[in-house]
């Protein structure tokens, strides 16, 4: 069976996704610091969906037909305050950290944010999609390789129009551990790329984190400095994080019968 592996770097190249036909492909989404690594620390916490929306409004449409959900997200790295709302703060911001069993177990969240949850709605018609960070790096190639799909699409959420050197780095994590399976197949030169600079810098992902824009940005405000490091912990949870047709975010799903949805 022929394969293809390829990584999108940029939001201008997970934008065509929406006219991209993906119905034979599983996306893998990133956003490292921090929308994937909040989701999958949220979802390790008992939560019970993540419902990704693009739009601030759509988040507060959510909760006005649903008021125990909880409001979540961030525009240029801060929580969304009233200011941007119109009415109420996000209960939410974007940190890991906030992500606690005690906040979150047994809660839907609906969550916003610069770009994360854009490029999550941009694969949603993909055959599957999964979320992955550092944090559930290991679970999440493991259940790749047994799915095996053909055709693999990893999309790195970028910063405002540009890319994350994070999101690259842990794009490159997966391609290295599938790579026997990927190798001989059609592999895309940004998947060489990704794989080639985890391989740089895989011995030290705190300070390769620490170095990127995004990192430089969050260590130089104190609310938000252990953010980075939160991040940057490889497989702290042994968890699949799956978008499901239904738009929600979940771990519930039976792994084979999630990934191997028309």
């Amino acid at each position: 069976m022929s394969t293809s592996l390829e990584a999108l770097f940029t939001p201008a190249d997970f934008a065509g996704l929406k006219t991209r036909n993906l119905s034979q492909t599983l996306c893998v989404v990133f956003d490292v610091l921090r929308a994937t690594s909040s989701m999958v620390t949220a979802l390790a916490g008992g939560a019970a969906a993540i419902v990704p929306v693009e739009e601030i409004a759509e988040a507060l449409a959510l909760r006005k037909q649903q008021p125990e959900i909880l409001l979540a997200g961030e525009r240029d790295g801060i929580r969304i305050q009233a200011s941007l709302t119109g009415t109420i703060a996000f209960d939410l911001g974007n940190s890991p950290g906030e992500f606690t069993r005690d906040a979150v177990a047994g809660r839907t969240i609906a969550m916003s944010t610069t770009n994360g949850t854009r490029a999550l709605r941009a694969c949603v018609h993909a055959r599957s999609v999964l979320i992955s960070s550092f944090l559930n790096l290991q679970a999440t190639a493991d259940a790749i390789r047994k799915v095996a799909p053909a055709r693999l699409l990893l999309v790195c959420s970028g910063t405002y129009d540009q890319a994350a050197y994070e999101d690259i780095l842990c794009a490159g994590a997966v391609c290295d551990l599938l790579w026997p399976q990927y190798a001989e197949g059609d592999v895309a030169d940004s998947a060489l790329l990704a794989r080639k600079l985890f391989q740089l810098e895989q011995a030290d992902l705190l300070g390769a984190l620490s170095q990127s824009r995004n990192g430089r940005r969050l260590l130089a405000q104190p609310a938000l400095h252990d953010d980075v490091a939160s991040c940057a912990q490889r497989d702290r949870f042994a968890l699949v994080a799956t978008l499901g047709k239904n738009g929600k975010v979940t771990t519930r799903n039976a792994l084979g019968k999630t990934l191997n949805q028309s």
